[in-house]
């Protein structure tokens, strides 16, 4: 998944941005709120996880913006306010879930990645196709019950194709789900996370080429 931290504590932002990364998702960080609906316009993103007091522009005038704006992705917003009152204005500012201060970052991550599941068509719990099952939880995948070791990036590159269910799954996709807004499009790391995916799977390859477009798994 995409994912955008805005935090405006650093070491706190870097420190949750760490942790979804080894979660395998694709995390940018904004420490502002223009900075956040700066990434949020040009970004597409599966969750947000907004702190609620920021400078400049506050938290609540980023979820406003972000839900009237009609962008797809969930908010989780992170506050150190823990009064139900807080909680139900948070909510009702279009916020899809609400954490308080201080917080385990296993909960968070699991909020994240329930949150991720609601903002995308609902896949199993499980994606097989082709010989392939990957256990998103579990973060194992077997091709024909061989037990195939991934990197975080080839993980999550396997998993999209494996839920665009037989569609070709373009280049950009890959790039803007795997990696962060730092990933330079023209370096190639998708071609190369490919080349690897495919000589871990072994034979016969699974993964084909669709000129023009991208990626698939028939």
């Amino acid at each position: 998944m995409r994912v955008l931290v805005v935090e405006d504590e650093p070491l706190l932002a870097d420190a949750i941005a760490e942790w979804l990364r080894d979660e395998t998702h694709a995390v940018d960080i904004a420490y502002d709120g223009a900075a956040a609906l700066e990434r949020a316009g040009v970004n597409d993103y599966d969750v947000v996880v907004l702190d609620r007091d920021l400078p400049a522009v506050h938290g609540d005038d980023v979820c406003r913006a972000l839900v009237g704006a009609g962008s797809a992705a969930r908010v989780l917003m992170l506050t150190a306010a823990a009064e139900v009152t807080d909680r139900v204005n948070g909510l009702s500012l279009g916020a899809d879930d609400y954490l308080t201060k201080p917080f385990a970052f296993p909960e968070l991550a699991a909020r994240v990645q329930a949150l991720g599941r609601r903002s995308r068509p609902a896949a199993p719990p499980v994606l097989r196709r082709a010989g392939i099952t990957l256990d998103p939880a579990r973060r194992e995948v077997f091709r024909d019950s061989r037990y195939v070791p991934l990197s975080k990036k080839e993980f999550a590159v396997l998993a999209e194709l494996l839920r665009a269910d037989g569609a070709a799954v373009s280049t950009e996709h890959l790039l803007e789900k795997a990696w962060d807004e730092h990933a330079d499009p023209f370096t190639g790391a998708v071609r190369l996370a490919v080349l690897k995916l495919r000589r871990k799977l072994g034979d016969p390859p699974v993964v084909e080429t669709v000129t023009g477009v991208g990626y698939r798994i028939p």
